[in-house]
């Protein structure tokens, strides 16, 4: 990406014939960003995800171009996932992106919760189709009538299949790259099996693997529970999710779910199996995905009014560095150490990249791989090149370190390994400054107002959780339940009230708005 035009409002220096006037330049220099988080989260994360080559905007609304500066997010995160997952005997395939009309409508309950966002084709060139097709929201009706074929005896069982794919979701206002698009990309395990136990400990393996593409790879903390019957998925018999949480905006966002449809689909699809004991039983099945949504949320919760920061183990360039030369210094001598500070990084394993440009300023570069969010910038100038060091900065606290060439790639290592964990650490301090006990609803509503995630005993009732989301709508949206957490805190029996209905409490679960 070195070699990538930057935006205008990137702050793109004026040139004049072959060169570049150096005053101009500098007075770009700090251009940046012209929102800040704080105060405009909206605006500010639009312009992030263009400045910083995230996404480019396209000509149909709720569409976006990911650049190769977020396809190299995913295929890191893609990398360990498809590799956790062929451990556990789960193979990938490809189903068609077409659904025709009968399957989609077969499964009534799934298909009333997708119907308002399906795409239909009605046309072919100027003909109108006979029968209009659907664009899949998701695949359960696209494959299942195949897992009856292929599913016979209980020795094909268990069937596990996943797909790397796009869906197309088409309704909804408010489109937000990554977050909201009418076009994904996802990740869509669906497995079979003989009994409801198998189903169940997959679930919560696959699950274990959403936490740890948060947690270990985008440095985001999330908390792993259960849904609401209300929230769970259509159509399914229960569902498990990983829920983060953007303290700037005070909402909630489901960042994986992990499904156990139990038999609803087996019925409808008729997905039938002679057991060992020759017997005929309806298969147990489960359904997984998580979408290019993490991105948006890794962004939400780590980029500053500088631009992206991009944890080290997701960052497609970890280093760059950058040659600081002043007017009479060997500057062909700071380039050839630049260029071998990248190969011993390269040859280490570290992604690393010298930007040589010669008609930037070291001060624009600066400006400009810290929009793009890149964790080290190793800076080489006539010093650092005399005394056979080189200086790094980091980009998430802007801390300075001089490291001897002898000791550079361990301590650059080092530096992205405490990168990593720091990233980790201040979002979990700063989702943990957002959570909130409530008991009663005046608690409640007070910590709704203050953009809080709130924790409260509930009495599990689906009248109970629509009064909540009846008696909170207004202009910033209604809450809702997030998840039940598995880790839950004691609720002394018998003597604990549903902060919303006062009826006896039987668990605690997390409340808020949400994307």
């Amino acid at each position: 990406m070195g070699g990538s035009e930057p935006k205008k409002s990137g702050g793109e220096p004026k040139k004049s014939g072959g060169g570049v006037k150096k005053k101009e330049v500098k007075k770009e220099t700090g251009l940046g960003l012209t929102n800040k988080k704080d105060e405009n989260f909206g605006e500010w994360y639009s312009e992030v995800v263009v400045n910083g080559e995230m996404i480019e905007y396209y000509d149909i609304s709720g569409c976006y171009i990911l650049r190769p500066w977020a396809m190299a997010v995913w295929e890191i995160m893609q990398k360990f996932f498809d590799a956790e997952i062929k451990k556990m005997k789960i193979k990938n395939c490809y189903f068609p992106l077409f659904v025709s009309p009968a399957v989609l409508q077969k499964e009534k309950d799934h298909i009333e919760g997708f119907a308002p966002e399906v795409a239909w084709v009605t046309k072919s060139g100027q003909s109108e189709l006979e029968v209009p097709i659907a664009i899949r929201p998701t695949s359960e009706t696209v494959m299942y009538p195949y897992y009856s074929k292929w599913i016979r005896g209980h020795r094909d069982l268990p069937l596990k299949l996943n797909q790397w794919c796009n869906v197309v979701r088409w309704e909804f206002s408010n489109p937000t790259p990554f977050i909201r698009s009418r076009e994904f990309l996802w990740q869509e395990g669906h497995t079979a099996f003989a009994t409801k136990e198998e189903a169940d400990t997959e679930v919560l393996e696959i699950l274990e693997l959403y936490r740890r593409i948060y947690e270990e790879f985008l440095a985001i903390p999330v908390i792993k529970g259960k849904k609401s019957e209300l929230e769970k998925f259509a159509g399914g018999f229960y569902t498990t999710s990983v829920e983060a949480f953007i303290p700037n905006t005070g909402r909630g966002i489901q960042g994986a779910t992990s499904h156990c449809l139990g038999q609803n689909f087996a019925k409808m699809f008729e997905i039938n199996f002679e057991n060992e004991k020759g017997e005929k039983s309806m298969v147990w099945q489960n359904s997984w995905a998580y979408s290019s949504r993490t991105i948006g949320v890794m962004i939400m919760v780590h980029g500053d009014d500088k631009g992206l920061v991009l944890p080290p183990r997701v960052a497609s360039l970890q280093v760059v560095v950058v040659p600081v030369p002043y007017k009479d210094a060997d500057t062909q001598g700071i380039f050839d150490a630049c260029s071998a500070t990248v190969d011993t990084l390269c040859k280490a394993g570290i992604r690393a990249e010298a930007d040589l440009r010669d008609n930037y300023s070291p001060g624009w570069k600066y400006s400009h791989w810290e929009m793009k969010g890149v964790p080290l910038r190793i800076e080489i100038g006539p010093k650092d090149f005399a005394n056979n060091q080189v200086r790094a900065v980091r980009r998430d606290n802007s801390a300075k370190t001089d490291i001897p060439h002898a000791e550079l790639v361990e301590k650059v290592n080092q530096m992205l390994e405490d990168i990593q964990q720091s990233l980790f650490v201040a979002a979990k301090e700063k989702r943990d400054a957002c959570v909130q006990v409530a008991r009663t609803w005046e608690e409640f509503v007070e910590a709704l107002g203050q953009k809080k995630m709130i924790l409260a005993p509930w009495c599990d009732e689906e009248e109970v959780e629509k009064d909540v989301k009846a008696r909170t709508k207004g202009e910033m949206g209604a809450a809702k339940s997030l998840c039940s957490p598995f880790d839950q805190p004691e609720l002394p029996e018998g003597r604990t009230k549903c902060f919303a209905s006062g009826k006896p409490a039987n668990k605690w679960s997390y409340w808020g708005r949400s994307y």
